[in-house]
């Protein structure tokens, strides 16, 4: 028997076969995605839905992309949404949202999506995850049209592929601080 039918026989020559495909197969995969996240090449306006905010902290929670477009919607009397599409895909959203005075951050964040088993600030302020995060406005925040009401901002990003805490918190709590200077608290 030749050594070529002997490594046969044992199976090594399908097994290396295998091996050296697995292995180029790896390498055109890695060489395709890079280790680069997509370029940025949009701007983030500012002010941004009527909220003066630094571009940089929004960039951050946002995906690669080429364009970038913002729509502000009114979906009932108590809340203002900035949605922010990159390349025609929503990928962030900013609200404001009045909610019934006595209410904690904690629960307020219930209401909204990928808050669950989020870290809450010492003041008790904020809520934030890898992905979304709520923020309550000062006690000051008080407008004629919401009597009785805390208004608290809303940073949610959507299935972007961006899970960033760090980012996250950030954005909340200068989006926050943003709208307590605005004209939405009086």
């Amino acid at each position: 028997m030749s050594v070529r039918g002997s490594l046969r026989r044992h199976g090594f020559i399908g097994t290396a076969l295998s091996l050296a495909a697995a292995v180029a197969l790896a390498a055109t995969l890695s060489a395709c995605s890079g280790d680069e996240p997509p370029e940025k090449a949009y701007s983030v306006p500012t002010p941004l839905c009527g909220i003066s905010l630094d571009p940089a902290l929004v960039k951050a929670a946002l995906p690669g992309g080429d364009t970038l477009s913002t729509a502000t919607t009114k979906p009932n009397g108590g809340t203002v949404r900035c949605n922010l599409s990159v390349d025609g895909e929503e990928a962030l959203s900013l609200a404001q949202a009045w909610w019934s005075q006595g209410q904690t951050t904690a629960t307020v964040s219930q209401g909204y999506a990928n808050t669950d088993d989020g870290v809450l600030s010492e003041d008790e302020r904020f809520v934030h995850t890898e992905k979304a995060g709520v923020g309550r406005t000062v006690s000051s925040c008080k407008v004629s049209e919401h009597p009785e009401q805390d208004l608290y901002t809303v940073v949610e990003t959507r299935d972007t592929g961006v899970d960033d805490p760090a980012a996250i918190e950030k954005l909340l709590v200068a989006f926050t601080k943003a709208v307590e200077r605005s004209a939405a608290c009086g």
